[in-house]
């Protein structure tokens, strides 16, 4: 990306450009290795979890576009909360280049538009 990562608050919710992924996505909890197609892979002390694409999955994931600094602040916090003022759970996981948003696949669209609102009005 031309210019690296972005962290003025402004600047990272004007270039989100929100994008839906049309496949369904489940966390699972896995034994031993986990699948080599998982979107991602947590460790903790209780278990390890896998994001993996699945029919009937609950989950939608929302990639925002902007390459937004790890150390930029208040993306997280004004996303989550856009989505929590209409009562959309949202799962955030952080990748190097982007922020993918995984929430209810049943209220996809509804976040997608109040994320895309969000862009917009900053």
């Amino acid at each position: 990306m031309v210019g690296g990562p972005v962290s003025d608050l402004a600047v990272m919710l004007a270039g989100m450009a929100p994008v839906l992924d049309t496949r369904e996505w489940r966390f699972v909890l896995v034994e031993g290795e986990p699948p080599a197609d998982a979107f991602a892979v947590i460790r903790e002390d209780e278990g390890t979890t896998a994001i993996i694409a699945e029919d009937g999955g609950e989950f939608a994931r929302i990639t925002l576009m902007v390459h937004s600094a790890l150390d930029g602040v208040g993306l997280t916090a004004a996303v989550s909360g856009a989505l929590a003022g209409a009562g959309i759970a949202c799962n955030i996981v952080a990748g190097f280049h982007h922020d993918h948003l995984f929430v209810p696949w049943d209220r996809r669209d509804e976040a997608l538009e109040r994320l895309q609102r969000l862009a917009q009005t900053g």
